[in-house]
């Protein structure tokens, strides 16, 4: 089983940053890749920025590319989201994932990012 627990959520206002930490436990081996994902109200969840864990290759969602950051501390079993330049439009629960051969995909509670003046 693994667990995993976001972190660094608030409130921001527009143009300002934040950074979002996702701490995985459990039975974290296997890993093909992690990933940060968002759901905003009256949209669905969406795939915002995804790390590669062997190559360490990175993939983002067109609308935060440029503004967001995903990286990993391997030796801490972290991950983080370096957002940058926030928008109203970056609004949402964010969400940790972490895709294991062995364990499946594992979810995160979520942690609220709200931009607003």
């Amino acid at each position: 089983q693994v667990q995993l627990v976001e972190s660094g959520g608030g409130l921001v206002q527009p143009g300002g940053s934040l950074r979002l930490s996702c701490a995985a436990s459990g039975s974290i081996f296997a890993i093909n890749n992690m990933g940060w994902y968002r759901h905003a109200p009256g949209k669905e969840r969406e795939l915002v920025a995804r790390i590669a864990i062997t190559s360490g290759s990175t993939n983002y969602a067109d609308s935060v590319k440029g503004r967001f950051t995903i990286s990993r501390n391997s030796a801490k079993n972290t991950m983080y989201l370096q957002m940058n330049s926030l928008k109203p439009e970056d609004t949402a629960v964010y969400y940790c994932n972490l895709e294991s051969r062995w364990t499946g995909s594992s979810w995160g509670q979520g942690t609220q990012v709200t931009v607003s003046s």
